[in-house]
């Protein structure tokens, strides 16, 4: 049987985890070619901060080298000049800057996120980055070792581990974050005042619930100082952008494929064309994007589902968890962890001598959020019991004890 030619546009996790799972559901069944604009194979974009912070080399978290492709027989196109600008829907057909063209019969795209880049004054200056790939990285450790202070813009999961990265490095860090607690996201306040005295006592400094009006460059348009709407101003010589991420979806819009906020998908992870799917941060599913790893591992494995034809699986979008990967500090969040709702009940425990700190959300006897600070063994667990959404009025009052307790009761 003739095979079918599966192209693949984005040489990331999300895209390269479909190609696995199809390997293992089907590995005679098509002819692959993968584009990736950057010059590797596929890397654990996860681990840039533990390169950043001198814990892995590049070399470590590069999961699939040149060689695995080609012991696959898969065709890997990589580097700025293989970045596809075109899809041809009606001809099959894709379209690399540099001309590559490959036909395809199914067409998976995996063009993932890009980084927010706010509108402030100044934007544009050199010594501006954001904190998304290895280039950015490798930008980052260059200034670390001939400037002093970074200021980074952003008290989310990525501002801050860019900011502990610099930090290890040497750099004197300021980050500024728009609300007056830290991860506000996925902590509350008591857990995320106990982070920021943590990473103070690493030499981080904050300026939080600020706005940043201009960031001012010097003679040679290298940024110098960082400028607030309150009359202040801070000397920097790098300044990194980590507000967020946003789907990367223009080539999708390019080709014509129905685009809200990100490439809209069903439960198949198909495209409005039949031909095409998406998988990863590019993608829109039922209203909601996403910006961590899991859900995207679980996109793939039901996409490859239904490129091997077996058709059976449709994606559900779980919570996810939260971890921050900055050694030595551990936190875990997942659900709805503030419980603003009607009849949501809050369980709290802490122990400020060893520095603990849990907080549960339930509503109805279920399990609706948890926030642990230092003691997160019980993480997956309660996981687990909110995904399943588990009736737990029987074990409500131990609840916060965590599993091993329950265990000897």
């Amino acid at each position: 049987m003739k095979k079918q030619r599966l192209v693949v546009i984005g040489n990331g996790m999300a895209g390269i985890r479909t190609v696995e799972e199809l390997l293992l559901a089907a590995p005679d069944q098509h002819d692959i070619t993968v584009f990736g604009a950057e010059p590797y194979g596929n890397y654990n974009r996860v681990m840039l901060s533990s390169v950043l912070c001198g814990e892995k080399t590049l070399e470590e978290i590069v999961t699939h080298d040149r060689q695995w492709y080609a012991d696959r027989g898969i065709r890997l196109h990589a580097g700025p000049d293989k970045a596809v600008v075109r899809i041809e829907r009606g001809l099959r057909k894709v379209l690399a800057r540099d001309g590559t063209a490959a036909e395809y019969d199914r067409l998976l795209i995996a063009t993932g996120s890009k980084p927010v880049v706010p509108d402030i004054p100044g934007a544009d200056l050199s010594g501006v980055i954001t904190f998304r790939d290895i280039f950015d990285v490798n930008t980052m450790l260059a200034y670390s070792k001939k400037h002093k202070k970074a200021v980074v813009l952003g008290g989310g999961l990525l501002g801050l581990e860019a900011a502990n990265g610099l930090a290890v490095q040497g750099m004197q860090v300021t980050v500024i974050h728009n609300n007056d607690v830290l991860l506000n996201r996925q902590m509350d306040r008591q857990a995320g005042d106990m982070l920021q005295t943590a990473l103070e006592r690493r030499g981080l400094q904050f300026k939080m619930a600020a706005q940043v009006s201009e960031l001012a460059g010097d003679d040679t348009g290298h940024i110098q100082a960082v400028r607030f709407t309150d009359g202040s101003e801070l000397e920097c010589d790098l300044f990194v952008l980590a507000i967020g991420v946003q789907p990367n979806i223009a080539l999708a819009r390019q080709a014509g494929l129905y685009c809200e906020r990100g490439i809209v998908v069903n439960d198949t992870l198909q495209t409005y064309d039949p031909c095409i799917y998406a998988v990863g941060e590019c993608i829109q599913h039922r209203g909601d994007t996403f910006g961590l790893v899991a859900p995207l591992f679980e996109q793939a494995k039901v996409c490859a589902n239904h490129l091997s034809r077996h058709g059976m699986a449709g994606y559900v979008n779980l919570p996810t968890a939260t971890r921050l990967k900055v050694t030595g500090i551990n936190l875990f969040s997942v659900g709805d962890i503030q419980g603003d709702g009607q009849q949501c009940e809050t369980i709290r425990f802490s122990d400020p001598s060893s520095g603990i700190y849990k907080k549960l959300v339930i509503q109805d006897n279920k399990l609706r959020g948890a926030v642990l600070y230092e003691d997160t063994i019980d993480g997956s667990w309660y996981q687990e019991l909110l995904e399943q959404e588990a009736d737990i009025s029987g074990i409500r009052e131990q609840l916060i004890f965590g599993k091993g307790l329950m265990a000897t009761l």
